[in-house]
């Protein structure tokens, strides 16, 4: 039996998945200390784990900072991340002293559970409230404008922060190797290898565990008519004008309405409800998701696992880039329908091809067959307690980067030799359309030859598994 420390931000997207983890673990024999925020208290409690509340280390924010954080900006997120773990260095060096943790079980976004880890050499296992983000599967997410200037623009203030991290003894390259995924990392990812993109790009330091939920119910649909239910998370909750145009939309159709829409908007901005119509602040989401047959959602990972744990086929209406991530993979697998227009008609549209085509239906009892396949709470509590594994195995992603350096060489030296000769043989004033063009199709064409050599190094690997 060990002693488990765990490390969480204070969002319920990425608590909520490490709490049935905690109470197997707790079951199993183990101790385990969960720091965390007094919002999650007595969830935490429930799963017989310790809470260490974290809330006296969080620094006061400015309405901006506030404001910037509620519109999960990156840069503010990273700068809050870095300041937490310095105002909790010198209690998690007495926590360790004293409860001396055999392994960390932190979320992949929590910079004082993964920094700490590192600092005083204690086994890591990443708990992966999202997908596994790499080079490879980073190709579903999409930025937007305002989210790729909020990264370029916050970078000298994210440096800034970076370089105070070294005198507290943490030692970072980055950033970015603060969050992204590595093929050497234990790793808890809360889905199937199936819904993973690029799941063969991930080593065995990967356990694929599907969605983690305390809920034993299975599917039950049959009522005198259907159920949509609709709720955006526990973030970006805020939207009357969303939730009237569903209810415009909805109102007259022959179905049943529940609206989760958090505790900050006032219902009263909804006006009078028709009769078909429900609003809570918070409902037990897999219960009502069990009925449901189309849930409108944000596509935060929780919500969509749960949604297709539960056999209910999504609208799928995104609205950072990991959602949009998530929703991609939905609508990819057909157990989805994205909502590109989401006017009064739009979401009209769009709950009715839901509800008129099967095939969505199918899909998502498919997923929920291979989610309830998958090794579950269980399995994640046994692969905590045998941290740290060995690396074994073929790591696709370096093959990958072999394979990417030489290309990377051999097209930059192809624009080099091409522009010498532009401005050898014709005219020096078409050098710089040469480099301007290089420059634009390195990406693409990179992505492509990368993709092409991941399914070759795939194809070997199967191959040689089929020999066998």
């Amino acid at each position: 039996m060990k002693r488990i420390a765990f490390f969480c931000i204070p969002a319920h997207g990425h608590t909520n998945p490490m709490l049935p983890v905690a109470a197997k673990l707790v079951d199993r024999g183990n101790t385990v200390r969960f720091y965390s925020f007094n919002e999650f208290k007595s969830k935490i409690e429930a799963t017989g784990a310790e809470f260490i509340s974290c809330d006296s280390y969080i620094a006061k924010l400015t309405k901006r900072e506030e404001a910037e954080l509620k519109n999960v900006s990156i840069t503010e997120m990273t700068v809050q991340g870095i300041r937490t773990t310095l105002a909790m260095d010198e209690f998690f060096h007495n926590e360790f002293l004293s409860f001396k943790p055999e392994v960390i079980y932190t979320d992949s976004i929590c910079f004082w559970g993964k920094l700490n880890a590192w600092k005083h050499g204690v086994p890591m296992v990443v708990s992966t409230s999202t997908f596994a983000f790499n080079q490879m599967s980073s190709q579903y997410m999409k930025n937007s404008l305002k989210e790729l200037a909020d990264m370029i623009f916050g970078l000298p203030k994210i440096s800034k922060e970076l370089r105070k991290l070294k005198s507290y003894g943490y030692h970072v390259r980055s950033a970015l190797s603060l969050v992204q995924s590595d093929n050497n990392t234990d790793s808890i990812v809360y889905t199937s290898r199936h819904f993973q993109p690029y799941a063969e790009s991930f080593s065995k330091h990967y356990a694929f565990v599907g969605p983690s939920v305390f809920s034993k119910d299975e599917p039950e649909k049959e009522k005198p008519r259907p159920l949509v239910y609709i709720s955006l998370g526990t973030v970006i909750n805020n939207r009357p004008d969303f939730y009237s145009r569903c209810i415009e939309a909805l109102k007259d159709q022959d179905v049943d309405i529940v609206i989760s829409c958090g505790n900050v908007m006032d219902r009263e901005a909804l006006g009078i409800l028709p009769e078909n119509v429900k609003v809570y602040p918070y409902v037990d989401q897999l219960g009502i998701l069990s009925k449901a047959d189309v849930f409108i959602t944000h596509c935060g990972m929780n919500s969509i696992s749960e949604s297709l744990y539960m056999a209910t086929p999504p609208v799928l209406y995104p609205q950072t880039s990991e959602q949009r991530a998530v929703a991609r993979r939905t609508a990819e697998i057909g157990a989805g329908v994205m909502l590109n227009n989401d006017s009064v008609q739009g979401i009209r549209s769009a709950v009715q091809e839901v509800l008129n085509n099967t095939g969505y239906r199918i899909s998502a009892k498919e997923c929920s067959v291979d989610f309830r396949s998958c090794i579950g709470a269980t399995g994640a509590a046994e692969f905590i307690e045998n941290a740290p594994h060995p690396s074994e195995g073929v790591d696709v992603l370096g093959e990958i980067n072999k394979a990417n350096g030489k290309f990377q060489f051999i097209y930059w030296l192809s624009i080099i030799i091409m522009i010498a000769f532009i401005g050898v043989f014709l005219s020096r004033k078409y050098m710089w359309i040469v480099s301007i063009v290089g420059v634009m199709l390195s990406l693409p064409i990179g992505r492509c030859v990368q993709k092409k050599r991941y399914n070759a190094i795939i194809k070997k690997i199967n191959g040689k598994k089929n020999c066998c």
